[in-house]
């Protein structure tokens, strides 16, 4: 005897875990196709967020804002210099070497820029 199959007009069902993707909705609008896979990052969205709410931080600051280790820390922030989002300058305090970071005006374009992207992603899925 056949199996009946799925009402007409219905889709048939099969298990997500045969790895069948839920359907994505589409964003219309003014949403930009694309995040800026920079910012995007965790630790390099963390540091140029603390450093949009500070005019500048010291390596330490941020390392411990962050919870970050030296090498991460130290990697992310270089990325977001070669890309002019955060200026580096190093100094000494006596014969300690100190390494502040601020956000640069084309680093704080592309957070709000972020930002509002985000925002369009959140409205969109809301209202969808």
């Amino acid at each position: 005897m056949a199996k009946p199959g799925p009402a007409a007009g219905s889709a048939p069902r099969t298990p997500r875990s045969q790895g069948q993707q839920p359907a994505r909705r589409s964003i219309t609008g003014s949403v930009p196709p694309e995040l800026d896979r920079l910012i995007h990052e965790r630790m390099r969205l963390g540091i140029v967020s603390a450093l949009a709410a500070n005019a500048s931080l010291t390596f330490r600051e941020l390392k411990d804002l962050l919870r970050a280790s030296d090498g991460n820390l130290s990697v992310h922030a270089r990325r977001l210099e070669e890309a002019g989002y955060v200026r580096c300058t190093k100094s000494f305090e006596g014969r300690v070497p100190q390494t502040r970071y601020e956000l640069t005006q084309v680093g704080r374009r592309a957070l709000e820029q972020y930002l509002s992207h985000m925002e369009a992603l959140i409205r969109a899925m809301r209202e969808g």
